[in-house]
């Protein structure tokens, strides 16, 4: 059991309640991190904002915590952006076990897009001109496959080649590349990341074993 399962009705009131105060444009999320990636989503209030429900999965920001790559520390008001280009202002609290490792998190995303617009008048509520996006913005989707495919697709492009055209060591680099940020931590990843460089899953695992 988790910090979030255990407290899971004290948790979704204070969810609820945040909410409710701030309406339809803020979205409050809480994964269970002991769960399956593929469906750390426990509760949510007001999901359109993300297009998520409960039972889908995190984002990749929630890999690479999980996965150590990134720091777990608490994070308040970046901002973040969804696959639509609505502009969000984000907080994320993560939940530890006695031993510090994290097992869930309470995230609130606030669609600020309208509140831009006006920001001469909201300006406390708004980023200001010189506040861009986080260097790697979250990925909202509704399903770990949709995650992976973008994860591998991103690896991909930092190579500056297409699929066919990755060299032995390149693939080794496009593998390390996705374990620093979690990607093997989701089920039958390996498999999918095989199949789409074409490879076996024993290769896979074999380029897991070869140094950085």
């Amino acid at each position: 059991m988790g910090y979030v399962s255990d407290n899971l009705n004290l948790l979704s009131d204070i969810a609820k309640c945040i909410a409710m105060q701030f309406g339809e444009n803020c979205e409050v999320v809480l994964h269970d991190l002991t769960l399956p990636y593929d469906q750390t989503i426990v509760a949510i209030w007001n999901g359109h904002v993300t297009g998520r429900k409960v039972g889908d999965g995190g984002t990749n920001a929630g890999l690479e915590i999980l996965k150590g790559s990134a720091s777990p520390d608490d994070q308040y008001s970046y901002v973040n952006a969804t696959p639509t280009g609505r502009i969000l202002r984000s907080s994320s609290k993560y939940f530890r076990d006695e031993y510090g490792k994290v097992n869930g998190s309470l995230c609130i995303n606030l669609d600020i897009t309208d509140m831009i617009k006006c920001e001469n008048t909201l300006r406390t509520f708004t980023c200001s001109s010189s506040q861009a996006l986080t260097q790697t913005p979250e990925l909202f989707v509704g399903n770990v496959d949709e995650l992976l495919e973008i994860m591998m697709k991103e690896a991909i492009n930092m190579t500056g080649k297409s699929v066919g055209n990755l060299t032995k060591e390149e693939k080794v680099s496009v593998v390390h590349t996705l374990d620093d940020k979690g990607f093997f931590l989701i089920k039958k990843a390996a498999e999918k990341l095989a199949d789409f460089l074409g490879l076996s899953r024993y290769s896979i695992y074999n380029y897991l074993n070869e140094s950085h």
